[in-house]
């Protein structure tokens, strides 16, 4: 073999070493129903439109399910990282390359429909005795910044919100949106009727995908173009149906 043909050879060898180990990695977190994980597979709303635009692109990137803040730490410091679902905020604009948004929601606090002190106003949330939320995330920080003091932050999942309100352990929960609390409201056979939305619009913004910075513009663009493909042909919004007739409870 002649001597330019080994060193032609090593650099291919070298290259596509060089091009996998700088792989794209998609990470997301268990908030369902946009993704979580069901039957040891990661699924969900924008898990699906996430696999969508992947097919149209032609890209096939790993995808991990992660606790809360591992992930958003991994899409912090690993580079070519993508995560999804995530509100698109003022504090992380710059933090981040957008593809977006996906869908609109609002989050607002829940308490049992038989309570005996209905909550109504935003005074009287305030002056609650407890309000529960995940430990960590955009809930409790939020929460806090609108002057909230009378909060517990002991649960690590969403699915801990609806047992600890429906064992008496907290009055008032905080975490979902209303297509959340429909999914766990079928998850944990809570019968309709059992929650009471509190007219109090805590959050309202739109769920992104983010690039961490160092991400190719050429790719951010593709999956742009992608996702716009997906919402002109209807895809988007087959899926978002899709999920919503699951998320709703039985009547």
């Amino acid at each position: 073999m002649k001597y330019s043909t080994v060193i032609s050879t090593l650099a291919f060898l070298l290259l596509s070493t060089s091009l996998r180990a700088e792989q794209y990695q998609i990470v997301t977190e268990e908030w369902a129903p946009y993704n979580y994980e069901e039957n040891n597979q990661i699924t969900g709303m924008t898990t699906e439109i996430v696999r969508a635009i992947m097919a149209v692109t032609g890209d096939n990137f790993d995808l991990v399910l992660l606790p809360s803040m591992r992930g958003s730490r991994t899409l912090s410091v690993r580079p070519k990282t993508i995560f999804y679902s995530m509100f698109r905020t003022q504090e992380r604009e710059a933090l981040y390359k957008w593809v977006g948004p996906i869908v609109e929601e609002s989050i607002y606090p829940y308490q049992l429909a038989f309570a005996q002190e209905p909550v109504n106003t935003l005074q009287q949330l305030l002056s609650a005795p407890r309000i529960t939320t995940r430990h960590a995330g955009l809930m409790p920080d939020l929460l806090r910044s609108l002057g909230f003091t009378n909060l517990d932050t002991s649960a690590t999942h969403n699915r801990q919100l609806y047992r600890m309100l429906l064992a008496g352990r907290t009055g008032i929960i905080v975490g979902d949106t209303a297509a959340g609390v429909a999914h766990y409201s079928r998850k944990l056979s809570i019968a309709p009727g059992t929650l009471r939305q509190i007219p109090i619009e805590i959050y309202r913004s739109s769920l992104y995908i983010a690039f961490s910075l160092d991400s190719e513009g050429e790719v951010v663009a593709a999956w742009a173009s992608a996702l716009e493909q997906l919402r002109q042909s209807g895809e988007v919004e087959r899926i978002k149906r899709r999920y919503e007739m699951v998320s709703s409870p039985a009547p």
